[in-house]
């Protein structure tokens, strides 16, 4: 079992994985992360860049909403439990000169910027991609969703009139 703080690093490295997916960051994180598997075996570096490459397009193909939640979750618990696997199979030494080599690569990657902002349908309403700003004002009325509004001067409280 690894220690608390190598747990924490390898869920640090399962979460750049899925939040860099499909993002400007991704190439250079996923070339990052599959050295670092490779470890300078050529042919295992390339299984792993097919294996993140894999990952990148089950969070891409993902229907907005639930699924792509589920997917994201899936995603990033698989990969935090390969980089524990990972670490657990080396000797004290190994894996210390690993969890430095890892933490340079989250390190060294650039923040995540999301894919351009667009508007897409979705059942009865629609997906917002980026920053969304909703205003009222003059007496208007904004939301994400609303039903049964009425604009103007409510009546005043008194007894009803049946």
């Amino acid at each position: 079992m690894l220690a608390e703080g190598l747990t924490a690093l390898a869920a640090a490295g399962g979460a750049a994985v899925v939040q860099a997916a499909g993002t400007s960051a991704w190439e250079g994180l996923q070339h990052a992360v599959a050295g670092w598997f490779g470890r300078g075996d050529g042919e295992r570096e390339r299984v792993e860049l097919e294996r993140l490459d894999r990952c990148a397009a089950e969070l891409e193909d993902a229907r907005p909403g639930d699924e792509a939640e589920r997917v994201t979750i899936i995603q990033q618990s698989a990969w935090q439990t390969r980089f524990e696997q990972a670490l657990e199979n080396l000797d004290d030494a190994e894996r210390e000169r690993a969890a430095r080599a890892l933490r340079a690569v989250l390190d060294a990657q650039p923040p995540a910027q999301p894919p351009a902002p667009g508007i897409s349908q979705s059942g009865d309403g629609q997906i917002v991609g980026g920053n969304l700003d909703i205003r009222a004002d003059n007496g208007s009325a904004a939301a994400l969703r609303m039903r049964d509004v009425t604009i103007g001067i409510p009546p005043r409280p008194g007894p009803h009139q049946g």
